[in-house]
């Protein structure tokens, strides 16, 4: 059964969302990924409260790492694209080629654009350290502007 909680960031409202083996989605506001139906809201549910704890600490400077587990449902190709966003360094930034390299399909740039853009755990699974290969801001679901002051919260300079 999923759950959610929402909470109140620097950058807007939060809805994280997460079922009995792990967080399944983190969504701001505005997020073009989020689904219609979210599952029973619970502000008590353990795992809720430690995301929320953890996403927290992140946004005031206090954490680069997250400790939680993660469930999500894509296809086997987004599966391997959120697994290897994972990998991404705290305050470093890939290109989409880095991450088709990084997955082995150096060919597949577009395909990894793709998988990308519906990952559906935001900040904890880095999405917005994709960037272009030219070094400029790309899309993000959840607003460039955000993505932006994301990348600065981790001391990049965009």
């Amino acid at each position: 059964m999923k759950k959610y909680t929402r909470f109140n960031s620097p950058l807007g409202d939060v809805v994280i969302q997460a079922n009995e083996k792990g967080i399944t989605g983190v969504w701001f506001e505005t997020h073009t990924t989020q689904p219609d139906d979210l599952g029973v809201h619970d502000d008590f549910d353990y795992l809720l409260q430690k995301a929320v704890a953890q996403l927290k600490e992140y946004f005031s400077g206090q954490r680069s790492h997250f400790d939680l587990p993660i469930s999500t449902h894509g296809t086997d190709f987004q599966n391997k694209v959120w697994q290897a966003l994972t990998t991404i360094p705290f305050g470093e930034t890939w290109s989409y080629q880095d991450l088709a390299d990084a997955i082995g399909s150096p060919k597949a740039v577009r395909a990894v654009g793709a998988a990308n853009g519906k990952n559906p755990v935001s900040v904890i699974v880095p999405c917005h350290r994709v960037i272009g290969k030219n070094g400029k801001l790309t899309g993000y679901a959840g607003g460039v502007e955000r993505k932006k002051h994301l990348l600065v919260l981790e001391g990049i300079e965009i």
